[in-house]
């Protein structure tokens, strides 16, 4: 059997305020000819499928024209797709009896039985190879969250995650036959990754999110990883991130971006291709540099001026001042006059000063939430928060990354 591992496409992000449809749409156009090309036997996409919960209509119909154009092309060809923690579960789930039609599986939350167990059965889905016989069984898990595995018993969020782990590897090892393989397709953040510098949300507050390698045992033949931008493997070559199609920040302008080709042999991994996506537009990073430097190396930057501006290079200028510039902005600008790039964000840096004690001033830029709470409340009660006043934080912390994006 052979598999495509895909993740984290984002559909329907906006970049500085811009939008990327013309990059997807290239992306989700190469993809649909690498698998006519390639004739997997099914492709999986690891979560985060949209970038926000509820994404925009040309988002959706981003990602339905290209289901059903894959049916067309591939009738064969089966589809398996998980919610990440950008996602709305129950939206990933809402059309799953129509796309069931084409061949495609979604799977946005766990359930459990009124005894207590994990529904395991609807997270099970049988891959056919060839001949149409079952070749391998996909164990699809959507990112977990809290509220969805704990209770009953168990208030560890980890404690709950490898139960549910357990439960639906146990489940998946009494359904196969003889020379069928298990493939975990996973929306999480293990334990030794390396992640992105600015554009990964954390799965969950409080450093409770990295997972162990370990819930994955030797008889899964491959697990196929969303979330963490970088593609990589974790520990073995068994277990992968693919990473995403498109760079989301301008920290990840030098990664390869990739999908997966995953080969079986009955049971076991027999190999692994990366296959390179073209990027239909690029970024371009320029500093950080003093002013003068900056603008110097702005004029003598040299594109292709027959490009569509629709294909335009993003830029990313990050400068050194002294002092404040009132005038950066049109210096930078008039740098550019003419040249086919598209403006995007323009970073200043200033020396660090010290304060008159000595210490390393301190901005909001350089605290995450947590660590600003724990310093107003050192401040405010002479003592610093217990762990039990940090948990209630993280957790609302966590139900405010959860709704914002519900917001109109």
């Amino acid at each position: 059997m052979k598999l495509i591992h895909t993740a984290d496409w984002h559909l329907g992000q906006t970049f500085h305020g811009q939008e990327r449809h013309v990059e997807h749409q290239a992306f989700l156009t190469w993809l649909l000819d690498t698998l006519d090309s390639r004739r997997p036997d099914a492709l999986l996409i690891a979560g985060d499928i949209f970038d926000v919960v509820n994404p925009s209509l040309r988002a959706q119909q981003l990602l339905y024209d290209f289901i059903v154009t894959a049916h067309e092309r591939l009738p064969r060809l089966e589809i398996v797709m998980i919610a990440g923690n950008h996602d709305s579960g129950s939206r990933i789930e809402l059309p799953a009896p129509l796309m069931q039609r084409l061949h495609t599986h979604a799977r946005g939350r766990v359930s459990w039985q009124d005894d207590g167990r994990l529904d395991a059965e609807h997270l099970l889905i049988p891959l056919h190879d060839a001949k149409g016989d079952v070749g391998a069984w996909c164990l699809a898990l959507p990112f977990l969250r809290p509220a969805e595995v704990t209770g009953g018993g168990i208030d560890d969020y980890v404690a709950g995650i490898a139960r549910v782990h357990r439960e639906l590897i146990d489940a998946a090892r009494a359904e196969r036959r003889a020379g069928q393989a298990l493939i975990a397709m996973s929306h999480a953040h293990l334990q030794g990754a390396s992640v992105s510098e600015n554009s990964e949300r954390p799965i969950v507050i409080g450093g409770e999110e990295s997972l162990p390698a370990s819930l994955f045992p030797e008889d899964i033949a491959y697990v196929a990883l969303g979330h963490l931008h970088r593609p990589q493997q974790v520990g073995e070559a068994r277990i992968r991130y693919s990473g995403t199609p498109l760079p989301m920040d301008f920290s990840e302008s030098n990664y390869p971006h990739q999908v997966v080709e995953v080969t079986l042999d009955g049971e076991r991994l027999a190999g692994i291709e990366s296959l390179p996506i073209p990027r239909a537009v690029e970024l371009r990073r320029v500093g950080p540099l003093p002013l003068d430097g900056a603008l110097s190396e702005l004029e003598r930057l040299d594109e292709d001026a027959t490009l569509e501006r629709e294909r335009w290079p993003w830029l990313e200028v990050r400068v050194d001042l002294d002092a404040p510039c009132p005038d950066l902005r049109a210096r930078i600008e008039a740098a550019l006059d003419g040249k086919p790039l598209r403006l995007l964000r323009i970073h200043t840096r200033f020396p660090d000063a010290q304060r008159s004690d000595g210490a390393k001033r301190v901005t909001l830029d350089s605290l995450g939430p947590r660590a600003l709470f724990k310093r107003a409340w050192q401040e405010r009660y002479g003592s610093p928060p217990t762990a039990a006043i940090l948990s209630d934080f993280d957790d609302l912390l966590q139900t405010l990354h959860d709704a914002e994006d519900l917001e109109p």
